[in-house]
C-alpha cells in the first residue's frame, strides 16, 4: 500500500467526528505547522490559511494515510470551504493538509493556536 503523510487539525483528530476515517492510518504524533498560517473556523471545521506574514504555528496531528482512505474516507467528509494542499511543518518538512480555498473567509481563531484550545473556549 502507498501512503501519504497527512496533517489534521480539526475533526479528523483523535476524538473528532472524522476520526473514524483515519482508523486504519498510522498515528505519527502531535506536531505543529511552521509559523506561516492563520487558522479559521467554519462552524464545526477549521482550516489553515497560508500567509506571507502574521502567521503562527498551529497544533495538530500527523498520520501516514493510505491513498485510498484519503480519497474515499477522509476527503469526502471535508467541507467545501477546504481543499487538499501541501503545507510546511515546524520541522521544515512538507505534508498534505486541508487549507482554506482562496477567497473564502471564516472566523479567525489563530490566537488559540489550535482546534482543541479553540473548542475549549466554546464549552
Amino acid at each position: 500500500m502507498s501512503t501519504v503523510r497527512m496533517f489534521v487539525n480539526g475533526q479528523a483528530m483523535r476524538g473528532g467526528s472524522l476520526a473514524p476515517a483515519l482508523a486504519d492510518a498510522e498515528f505519527l504524533g502531535e506536531v505543529r505547522t511552521a509559523a506561516r498560517y492563520r487558522f479559521h473556523s467554519f462552524g464545526d471545521f477549521p482550516g489553515l490559511v497560508p500567509v506571507a506574514e502574521g502567521g503562527t504555528e498551529i497544533a495538530g496531528e500527523l498520520y501516514a494515510v493510505d491513498y485510498a482512505d484519503l480519497r474515499e474516507r477522509l476527503l469526502p467528509g471535508e467541507p467545501p470551504e477546504l481543499e487538499l494542499s501541501v503545507i510546511e511543518l515546524a520541522d521544515g518538512s512538507g505534508t498534505c493538509s486541508m487549507v482554506v480555498r482562496e477567497g473564502v473567509a471564516g472566523e479567525d481563531m489563530t490566537g488559540h493556536g489550535g482546534w482543541r484550545a479553540y473548542r475549549e473556549t466554546l464549552a
